[in-house]
């Protein structure tokens, strides 16, 4: 909802967001998903899977083609082909899809998995779905550490993935929201989760909508975090020199610069 409050182009009431999950094909490890967007139960049962209040705020397509596990079986692949899940974090509209892949590894932050455990507060409560995830066992948690990565803090050593994929701790978003960085012939690739969730804020010049801004303050757990994690990856942004190629979770207008090339 709120068009362009929101998206900054939509030219209707409702704005155009997205859920940006990235599949990566490794040489030896089966099919590598970065986070997982929503998951066929989350459309066919979303009244279950799904909380009222966000299923209000954000006017949720329930499109089973828009889903990871489908358009993975559109590339030829199956479910099974799904080795391993690394998640930037565990709200429910990255979280989803953990159903639809049944035999892969998860990778996340310790931190965002004690948030999970913890549920304090009426958000935690209904930003983290446990119906998403309640059947899976195979999680490994990670803490913060290592060698840095342009600064930042990096786990460089991810249970049965390639040294190429890297988890970067970004927490303000939840507590144990991370970055997933990986390095290819290009250079490297960071997908930012909901670290920012609009491009404007990664230019030179902050910008940012009205809407988001407001939803970004709403959904935070440590807003001092987010802000300085948002400078930082900022700051990155404008380096040239450093060959990474930023993107968030749910800017339309990213996902097809980067889709078209």
């Amino acid at each position: 909802m709120g068009g362009a409050l929101y998206d900054g182009f939509s030219k209707g009431v409702h704005a155009h967001l997205i859920c940006h999950c990235l599949l990566i094909e490794t040489d030896r490890d089966g099919l590598v998903l970065v986070d997982t967007g929503f998951g066929e139960q989350d459309m066919t049962q979303p009244q279950r899977r799904l909380p009222a209040f966000f299923r209000a705020l954000n006017n949720i397509q329930y499109r089973r083609e828009l889903t990871a596990l489908h358009q993975i079986q559109q590339l030829g692949f199956q479910a099974a082909d799904v080795r391993h899940i690394v998640l930037t974090h565990l709200d429910f509209d990255h979280a989803g899809g953990i159903t639809d892949f049944p035999n892969a590894r998860l990778h996340l932050m310790q931190d965002e998995i004690a948030s999970v455990r913890a549920q304090r507060t009426w958000l935690d409560r209904r930003r983290y779905v446990d119906q998403q995830w309640r059947t899976t066992d195979d999680w490994h948690g990670y803490a913060p550490g290592g060698e840095k990565w342009f600064g930042f803090d990096a786990v460089r050593e991810l249970d049965g993935l390639p040294p190429e994929i890297l988890l970067i701790p970004l927490p303000g978003h939840t507590t144990g929201h991370a970055g997933v960085a990986i390095s290819n012939s290009d250079g490297w690739l960071l997908h930012g989760g909901d670290a920012w969730f609009y491009r404007g804020e990664m230019a030179a010049r902050y910008h940012c909508t009205p809407g988001l801004r407001f939803y970004q303050w709403m959904m935070e757990k440590d807003r001092q975090a987010r802000l300085e994690n948002q400078q930082r990856l900022r700051a990155l942004a404008q380096q040239e020199s450093a060959g990474v190629t930023l993107f968030c979770s749910h800017d339309a207008k990213e996902y097809e610069r980067l889709r078209q090339g």
